[in-house]
């Protein structure tokens, strides 16, 4: 998976690290709030308010893969109040497809 890809002179298990402080970082915001799932227009996912220096090199849609197994408790809370907000559902073939945001959920773009 594109997640798991190491980066110039990293170990397997620095990268392992490094995803797992990254998930940490994002549970403990979505648990406080500070972070946000927002869904795009056909249910694509972004965390909204995740820090780029938070996120260990990780995707919105990686991330989203690797929570809903990890934290799914978690993601499931924050996706629903994202839904009853957004008055759309979350979709996993959206999520798939590549479409993703670089601003926290403001603008789409797709697959690069």
């Amino acid at each position: 998976m594109v997640c798991d890809s190491l980066q110039p002179q990293e170990t397997p298990e620095q990268r392992r690290k490094r995803i797992d402080a990254a998930l940490k970082s994002l549970v403990s915001g979505l648990l406080t709030n500070k972070v946000k799932v927002k869904l795009g227009p056909k249910g694509e996912v972004a965390f909204d308010g995740w820090a780029t220096t938070d996120r260990g090199k990780l995707t919105d849609a990686c991330t989203y893969r690797m929570m809903s197994v990890r934290f799914s408790d978690v993601l499931a809370r924050a996706v629903a109040a994202a839904e009853l907000q957004s008055g759309r559902k979350l979709s996993p073939l959206a999520v798939n497809s590549g479409v993703h945001s670089h601003d926290g959920g403001k603008t789409w773009h797709p697959s690069h």
